[in-house]
């Protein structure tokens, strides 16, 4: 399969807003519960240190933000969601978003990567995560809401860059 990974355009926005508010509306990997619009989607991606998509000949297939995990004394911690379009999921598309976003994050002058709320019922991103050398911090109990108001546990991994 030929995916080809590059910064996005605006052109790019109605793909990635439907491939986003896919996963939030899903309710199972990401914390957001609003999805996004024109307006707001614009917005959000151009704020990101880097907005990545995949795309596999002229079909946006997934993306990526990168941004920096906190402030300050902090910045130097990079932070990054995925989205895969749902009928792409299982290709390996997730994987190359990741590596790219690694590279992406040590060029933009990132030390070490850590995610703060994956799903613990997320196998293939802890089972990704863990093969492309992430360490698991641990487990924070009920640190996720689901949609049905129940909660979920979320790991925490970093790696350095």
């Amino acid at each position: 399969m030929n995916i080809n990974i590059r910064e996005f355009q605006k052109d790019d926005l109605p793909a990635m807003i439907e491939i986003w508010n896919e996963v939030v509306n899903d309710g199972i990997a990401f914390p957001q519960t609003e999805p996004l619009d024109d307006k707001s989607a614009e917005v959000f991606f151009a704020s990101q240190s880097f907005t990545a998509v995949a795309e596999q000949g002229q079909n946006i297939v997934g993306l990526y933000i990168l941004h920096p995990n906190n402030i300050g004394r902090c910045g130097h911690i990079g932070n990054t969601s995925y989205a895969v379009k749902s009928s792409v999921r299982g290709l390996h598309i997730g994987e190359r978003l990741v590596k790219h976003s690694l590279a992406k994050a040590k060029e933009l002058g990132f030390r070490l990567m850590q995610f703060n709320a994956v799903v613990e019922s997320n196998r293939s991103a802890i089972h990704l995560y863990e093969k492309l050398g992430f360490v698991r911090l641990g487990t924070i109990p009920g640190g996720f809401r689901l949609l049905d108001g129940t909660y979920a546990n979320i790991v925490l991994f970093y790696r350095v860059l």
